[in-house]
């Protein structure tokens, strides 16, 4: 996928025929990511306040560095609505699928020789979480798209147990991440 972020600067600038662009490029991903969401949120209605938001937030983004940082953007703050969504409407959510959905974008917009330092520091911090964390953090990372039930039950573990060890790998991995100078984006559960 190209980088969106050509586009940035005249969005910032408020030029709505350079905003639909960006749209005609970033909708894919946007609707992608909020598959696992339509059977229990309106998933078009999230889509279109999500993009408001990232037209209103705009001129005060600043990227990241990494390729297609405001579609990054877009895609957490449609996640976030449609959990909010979700939660207003009594429904259980599934964080997992939608957090999959995040960490593949994320995935595919890493640079092609990423760097040797910042690799590094991640091995490191994943060595340093505790055997089931990692254990449980790996199945999901390794998964391609399994259910978390059948994750759970390949490492021997309870749905809820793993679900449980995956938000503490995460959590623990972001910690360290930051100790070693790299600004995390905030994931809410």
């Amino acid at each position: 996928m190209p980088d969106l972020d050509r586009h940035l600067p005249a969005i910032a600038a408020g030029d709505d025929q350079v905003f639909a662009r960006w749209l005609a490029g970033a909708e894919p991903e946007l609707r992608m990511a909020l598959r696992s969401f339509a059977a229990t949120a309106d998933t078009e209605a999230v889509l279109q306040e999500a993009l408001l938001r990232v037209w209103q937030v705009a001129p005060r983004f600043t990227p990241d560095g990494r390729p297609n940082a405001l579609l990054r953007f877009a895609v957490r703050t449609a996640r976030n609505l449609a959990l909010d969504e979700v939660r207003r409407h009594g429904h259980r959510a599934s964080l997992d699928a939608g957090d999959r959905e995040c960490d593949a974008l994320a995935a595919r917009d890493l640079p092609e020789g990423p760097d040797p330092l910042l690799r590094r520091l991640i091995l490191r911090c994943r060595e340093q979480l505790a055997r089931k964390p990692r254990l449980a953090l790996d199945a999901r990372l390794s998964a391609g798209g399994e259910p978390d039930a059948l994750l759970a039950e390949r490492v021997g573990m309870r749905l809820n147990t793993f679900l449980q060890n995956v938000g503490r790998a995460r959590k623990a991995l972001a910690e360290c991440l930051r100790r070693g100078g790299v600004a995390v984006e905030e994931v809410r559960p």
